[in-house]
């Protein structure tokens, strides 16, 4: 996936410099790096903005900052780092989610700034903290209902959209690393080489479901017309190109609707919840097992799936139709006299 906004010449030197370093040196992806821009040039216009005495009503977008330079970067506080996280808060109604990206973004550059470049005496947001986020537990489909969504494919592209739908569910595959499959990924062996976050590759072991899609989906697969830079993607729109995540959501989200699940909240990314919630529920895989199919970088963030099954146990054990019966008190039998 290309960079979008990495070397637009409205951005200081100082920030095309840090997300440059970002992509190449230390492997993060287009999407990371992308965010990286938006979220600090954000910050940075509100910045200029609130030392100019600018109108509050002038928009953020149209405040130019290609001629920030490191005098400017020195300036900035922590204070105005929270600052600015409340004005995302109650202007731009961030979560905290949103919000927490922001933190990330503007720490990462700052310690750049600091230890890479050493262009800073201290890294004055090395203190900054990460609002705090709720704890929820991923939403998916359960067994029954995946098997739902898979029934309901059909149509003129129904190989297609099943292998897709079917190496969601089966794989935990990421809709970026879906989309960028090439059919020269899949070995002899039934294994699949992808690449996930961070540019790390990891190998998917296809279980039978998974090749009998593909074998189907290769029958009818275009050919002929096919863009000279898409010859081997695998997945193809119906303009002969390598599918957009785009068009991949659009019918996730019509199948989703089809079969009766349009009003649950589901998504593509919970396709991969649960993916991992049937693998960790039904197939006894160990925690750590997970974590590598899944492509995680933490154990903590598998480790979500392991309490939603927990849950789940919880659940089952108050549904027992014993759960409420109680040990009824008895009195004492009158003793005989005698």
């Amino acid at each position: 996936m290309p960079l979008k906004y990495a070397n637009s010449p409205d951005l200081p030197p100082l920030l095309r410099d840090f997300v440059n370093h970002e992509y190449a040196i230390r492997n993060k992806s287009a999407l990371t790096v992308d965010e990286y821009v938006l979220d600090l040039s954000l910050f940075f216009r509100y910045l200029k903005n609130q030392r100019s005495g600018a109108s509050p009503a002038l928009s953020l977008e149209k405040t130019d900052i290609s001629d920030l330079d490191i005098s400017f970067f020195r300036s900035i506080t922590l204070g105005d780092a929270y600052a600015f996280l409340s004005y995302c808060k109650m202007e731009r109604d961030n979560d905290a989610a949103a919000r927490a990206r922001k933190t990330s973004s503007i720490r990462a550059f700052f310690k750049y700034l600091a230890v890479q470049r050493k262009l800073l005496d201290e890294n004055p947001m090395q203190e900054l903290e990460t609002p705090k986020l709720k704890k929820t537990q991923p939403k998916y489909l359960t067994l029954e209902e995946s098997l739902r969504l898979l029934d309901s494919v059909d149509g003129k592209y129904k190989e297609r959209d099943y292998c897709i739908l079917t190496l969601f569910l089966n794989c935990g595959l990421r809709l970026a690393e879906l989309v960028s499959i090439n059919y020269t990924d899949i070995k002899d062996n039934n294994t699949l080489v992808v690449t996930g976050k961070g540019n790390k590759q990891r190998t998917i072991y296809l279980n039978d479901a998974c090749t009998a899609a593909i074998k189907n989906y290769m029958a009818v697969r275009p050919v002929d017309g096919v863009a000279a830079a898409d010859k081997t993607a695998l997945f193809l729109s119906s303009r002969k190109k390598r599918i957009s995540p785009k068009t991949v959501q659009h019918m996730v989200y019509d199948y989703l609707e089809k079969c009766g699940l349009g009003d649950r909240g589901l998504s593509v990314h919970k396709l991969r919840h649960t993916a991992a919630t049937l693998m960790y529920r039904y197939g006894d895989v160990d925690v750590m097992i997970l974590k590598e199919i899944l492509g995680h970088e933490n154990l903590g963030t598998t480790q979500i799936y392991t309490h939603v099954v927990d849950e789940q146990l919880q659940e089952a054990s108050k549904a027992n139709p014993l759960a409420k019966v109680r040990q009824k008190p008895k009195t004492d039998a009158p003793k005989e006299e005698g």
